[in-house]
């Protein structure tokens, strides 16, 4: 896929996560954020590993548990906090200091560069934020501001080191343990700190299977993917159309009012968006030489080491998809699922035990190996 196609698929998911205010006011309960986070975060864990039938090797559990507490379980948590303590412009503007706080992180932990444009971006996105959600009365409260700083923090942190340390496997499979882990830190806080829900009603199992199956699973799958494949100040920097779709439904679908000063937000941040991911883009080196490997789909595949073109196909089925960083064999050659479970990376599990096998003398499956 072209890196167009990856930032508009991981735009989804901050585009989507601009629903949860919605979904929260008009369908939850009020006053159970803990044990609300643990059901929008286990279930939806517990149904990706069912579908991805993959577990986490033990060396890599700690990894696991310290990503989901900083992707789930201390940004959900500390984002209830400053959406209780804070208007909800002012926790919205604070939340989106995020991109600036993954740029300084990506220079410490990754090694990325530090570039004029993207922290500029950054900044012009704060302020179209601003524009867009903070009113003339808005209110400040120390802990409130303490708590939003924090979740932005945690949700850097939690981007940069999901960069870092790229597991062997699928997308699906990655959000499948985060996921989990926070869960399973969530729920018993929840159990401790808040009262039983009450009955839930139709509307409110509507909203919780929204905010697990699509607000949680299918969009941080995609953000995941976004992460692994752009670089983290551009992945960052599309956070921001969270307020923008959330300011757009309350408008459209709450009769909320849309002030001339909030549309220049929405433009604001929409362009520093754009700016942000020709800023944050790294220049790649020429290709330094050509690697034959075997196309699951048939033919040859050419790999530009060194590059950051597409790989070049050779053979029956030149035309077929392929992710740049790995190749696996479709269980169903030549299916529209055998394709999407290929690019999804849905067989590979079993390449995290891949030394494991060859200590015990049995091959690796041939879906599970890398190219």
């Amino acid at each position: 896929m072209s890196r167009t196609t990856d930032i508009l698929l991981t735009a989804l998911a901050p585009a989507v996560w601009g629903s949860t205010y919605l979904i929260t006011t008009e369908a939850l309960p009020a006053g159970y954020p803990v044990t609300l986070a643990a059901l929008r975060a286990l279930p939806a864990g517990l149904l990706l590993l069912a579908v991805t039938r993959c577990l986490p090797p033990r060396a890599w559990l700690g990894r696991v548990f310290l990503l989901g507490s900083f992707n789930f379980t201390l940004f959900w948590a500390l984002l209830f906090v400053a959406a209780y303590r804070l208007p909800g412009g002012v926790a919205a503007t604070l939340g989106s200091l995020q991109a600036m706080l993954v740029i300084l992180m990506s220079r410490g932990w990754l090694g990325t560069p530090i570039r004029a444009g993207a922290l500029a971006a950054a900044a012009t996105g704060v302020l179209g934020v601003a524009l867009l959600l903070i009113g003339p009365d808005a209110a400040l409260d120390p802990v409130g501001i303490a708590a939003g700083l924090g979740g932005a923090a945690s949700m850097a942190a939690g981007t940069v080191l999901s960069r870092k340390w790229q597991p062997p496997v699928s997308a699906l499979s990655f959000t499948a343990w985060q996921l989990t882990a926070g869960g399973l830190i969530l729920l018993p806080l929840a159990l401790i700190i808040e009262p039983a829900l009450p009955p839930l009603t139709a509307t409110n199992l509507a909203g919780l299977v929204w905010l697990g199956l699509i607000g949680a699973a299918a969009t941080y799958a995609l953000w995941f993917r976004g992460v692994a494949r752009i670089e983290p100040g551009a992945v960052s920097m599309l956070g921001m159309m969270s307020p923008v779709t959330a300011v757009l439904l309350g408008w459209v679908v709450l009769g909320q009012s849309l002030s001339l000063l909030q549309g220049l937000g929405v433009l604001i941040v929409l362009g520093s968006v754009w700016a942000g991911q020709r800023a944050n883009r790294l220049k790649r080196p020429a290709p330094a030489r050509s690697e034959a490997c075997p196309d699951p789909a048939g033919g040859t595949i050419m790999n530009r080491s060194g590059g950051s073109g597409r790989p070049i196909r050779t053979g029956p089925n030149k035309d077929s998809q392929t992710a740049p960083y790995a190749v696996r064999s479709p269980r169903h050659s030549g299916s529209a699922l055998a394709r999407f479970a290929w690019q999804w990376g849905l067989p590979a599990c079993h390449s995290n035990h891949r030394s494991a096998s060859a200590s015990s003398g049995h091959s690796t499956p041939a879906t599970a190996r890398r190219a």
